[in-house]
């Protein structure tokens, strides 16, 4: 799935959603990319888009939509 997020901008910003989506239960492979501002995540199970939103605005950032 395609995950848009707002506020990331830096090798920093990857590497904390990278963690932070990596620690979320069911979820397999997280990869973003800075400069179309998504983050495409694989995942072993539907997860609900809560969590994901909530681990994404626990990490400072914004989950704007997602995208299967």
């Amino acid at each position: 799935m395609k995950l848009v997020i707002e506020g990331m901008s830096c090798n920093h910003c990857k590497m904390r959603i990278e963690r932070v989506l990596s620690e979320v239960d069911g979820v397999k492979k997280v990869e973003v990319n800075l400069a179309g501002g998504f983050v495409m995540v694989e995942a072993s199970k539907d997860l609900p888009k809560e969590v994901l939103r909530e681990a994404i605005d626990d990490a400072g950032y914004t989950l704007v939509k997602i995208e299967n």
